[in-house]
């Protein structure tokens, strides 16, 4: 594999990576919220 498609995408993965990150602990969150205000 060529060094240079590596160098490329590695900020794109690691952007993305990121991403997915914050949106599944934001969701997480949405998601504990919902269950407990359905149990209230």
């Amino acid at each position: 594999m060529d060094w240079r498609v590596l160098v490329v995408l590695a900020p794109v993965i690691l952007a993305a990576s990121w991403a997915v990150f914050n949106i599944g602990k934001a969701a997480l969150g949405q998601i504990q919220t919902f269950l407990n205000n359905r149990e209230a």
